[in-house]
């Protein structure tokens, strides 16, 4: 298995690719934890936080570009943002 610092690093460059495109809509995304059991927890700033279009984000944006970055990873998720 990876080192966890490894997946972290990984997840956080997935992060950077992506924030452009998120400012660019008025909002950021920050890396709070990757867990013991892979789990990645992000929070949404900003635009993000209230968009009606978060879902298609998360899923077809965040969680994508993270589990291609780190395949191993196991549930994405924002704290601040609940389906």
């Amino acid at each position: 298995m990876a080192l966890p610092t490894d997946i972290t690093a990984r997840v956080e460059g997935a992060l950077k690719a992506l924030r452009p495109y998120l400012e660019a809509d008025g909002g950021d995304i920050s890396l709070v934890e990757v867990t013991d059991n892979l789990e990645v927890k992000v929070e949404l700033h900003g635009a993000c936080a209230s968009c009606q279009m978060i879902h298609m984000t998360m899923k077809g944006g965040v969680e994508q570009a993270i589990r291609q970055a780190a395949p191993e990873v196991t549930k994405v998720e924002a704290i601040n943002w609940s389906e």
